[in-house]
């Protein structure tokens, strides 16, 4: 087992290095809130007083932050002087492609590996270790996380080079946003139509409308397996978190002349939808805006 340095133990953060840690690692974990300590200290981590202490002896660096300033800020300014020679760094974070890529760039530079691995899955995911792992970066790279994911993770997948972990995040979840809300438009006419939601859920999810959208998250109460919907929408894949991705997806889009418009109104979609009454939701409560 490995020294491994685990920084951001948010919603997802706190599961993964849990599972490290179940996983017989030596965890040592940062994250600024003492909340999220103190749960990655019953979980069996050390807590850190900050990064660089986190950082320090660490075989593997990993990291789990909000967006890409936090994660080049990071890199910059204490991970890349202070990692030891010979560490692996994997960032999880979902975060545009062209810092994933200048950050890897900076650390191949100082002699380190280093791959962008953001995950699918979600929370529950991520507590029981069955999440999906995405990795861009070297093949020695993807070698030498791929151990450490495994134990966090069912699925690691080399997606290729440096940026296309996230490159494959931000499509995947492109897709995952524009097919709820054409899921919850068909859940919302078949209601208006007058058609029992069991019975449109037993036909469509046994034919050509199926999606994951539907058969493993579908958005209304009592109908499918147990989702959000069936807990008033809380908890799951927050609404925000949704067009976060879905504002990267169109930057990438942007950036290489990609045309994107189901893509692009999605996130239109759950602009306004955060704007309004889903900041606090899952994801699969935009239903609400469409009955």
């Amino acid at each position: 087992m490995a020294r491994v340095a685990f920084i951001g133990l948010g919603n997802m953060g706190g599961g993964m290095a849990a599972n490290l840690a179940k996983a017989g690692h030596d965890v040592r974990a940062f994250d600024l809130s003492a909340e999220a300590l103190e749960r990655a200290k019953k979980a069996g981590c050390l807590p850190a007083t900050d990064a660089a202490e986190a950082i320090a002896g660490a075989e593997a660096i990993i990291t789990m932050l909000p967006a890409g300033r936090h994660v080049e800020a990071l890199y910059t300014e204490t991970l890349l002087d202070r990692a030891e020679a010979g560490a692996i760094l994997i960032d999880c974070s979902t975060i545009d492609v062209a810092t994933a890529r200048r950050v890897a760039e900076a650390a191949t530079q100082r002699g380190l590996l280093a791959v962008d691995a953001p995950v699918s899955g979600g929370i529950a995911a991520a507590t029981a270790g069955t999440l999906t792992f995405m990795v861009g970066g070297s093949v020695a790279a993807f070698e030498r996380a791929e151990p450490y994911l495994s134990d966090m993770g069912k699925a690691v997948i080399h997606a290729g080079t440096s940026g296309a972990g996230q490159a494959a995040k931000i499509c995947n979840n492109m897709i995952l946003g524009a097919t709820m809300v054409a899921t919850c438009e068909a859940f919302a006419l078949a209601e208006k139509l007058g058609l029992d939601q069991q019975r449109f859920f037993d036909i469509a999810s046994v034919s050509s409308g199926q999606s994951w959208s539907m058969t493993s998250y579908c958005p209304v109460p009592g109908v499918g397996p147990e989702t959000p919907a069936d807990r008033d929408y809380q908890g799951g894949f927050a609404a925000p978190l949704m067009l976060k991705d879905l504002k990267l997806a169109m930057e990438a889009a942007a950036s290489v002349g990609a045309q994107v418009p189901m893509g692009e109104r999605a996130e239109q979609l759950y602009a306004a939808f955060v704007e309004g009454e889903g900041a606090a939701l899952d994801f699969s409560a935009i239903i609400k805006t469409l009955r």
